[in-house]
């Protein structure tokens, strides 16, 4: 009986389209007719392909930058009173993440030290000021950060480095499933969770405005937190 491979049980080819993500379309088609466990496929997975171009440093810095976007996101609408208008389990539901985003941004800071990137300004516009559009928002970051953390954490090179994060990705996987639950939505609803490579979720935030050149907030709103 021969081996099974990525091809005999990836039907729809989502499986596929994960790893492309992760290891490259060229390897991800080499892989469709590997052997499942096989070392062909343990080693390109350990490797990702854009691994060698983008750095340690690179990865933390942009880790931070979308710490420091949720911490600030949370804490705004803390102090815009949002928070303060929902139910008893939603506001624990929200001031618990804003007080873990908060801790991961100042954790990220230290490891980077001198490194780390300048303090940006947000403009969320409406996104955190009602309990509605906070909760879809907050939903949305939560189940993009576990994807972001799916797929750079392989491309780490410090071991170290990779334990931290792969303890940062177990969290944050909670928060994602704490936030559907708190949406009514099924915490887990597929058997794996699909992998975004840096440059895609860069592109994601930039599409969301939510980073700004300079501060654009209404005159009525506070600061808020960056890091």
């Amino acid at each position: 009986m021969s081996e099974l491979t990525l091809k005999d049980v990836d039907r729809d080819e989502a499986l596929t389209e994960a790893v492309a993500d992760l290891c490259g379309s060229s390897r991800a088609e080499f892989l469709r007719t590997a052997a499942l466990g096989s070392a062909a496929m343990l080693g390109a997975l350990a490797t990702p392909a854009s691994a060698s171009t983008v750095s340690d440093v690179d990865i933390l810095n942009f880790g931070l930058l979308f710490e420091r976007l949720q911490a600030t996101f949370y804490t705004q609408a803390e102090e815009l009173g949002t928070i303060a208008s929902m139910s008893a389990a939603k506001q624990r539901w929200a001031e618990t993440l804003g007080a873990h985003e908060r801790a991961h941004v100042r954790i990220i800071k230290k490891v980077l030290g001198p490194k780390a990137g300048p303090r940006p300004a947000f403009d969320f516009g409406d996104a955190n000021e009602t309990d509605a559009a906070f909760t879809k928002t907050a939903v949305a970051m939560e189940d993009l950060t576990v994807a972001l953390l799916t797929g750079v954490t392989p491309q780490v090179h410090d071991r170290g480095l990779t334990a931290a994060l792969m303890g940062l990705l177990t969290v944050e996987a909670r928060h994602a499933a704490w936030a559907r639950n708190i949406v009514h939505e099924t915490p887990a609803p597929h058997a794996f969770d699909e992998p975004r490579t840096l440059q895609s979720v860069r592109g994601t935030i930039a599409r969301t405005h939510f980073v700004a050149g300079s501060p654009r907030t209404r005159s009525h709103r506070a600061p808020g937190f960056t890091g």
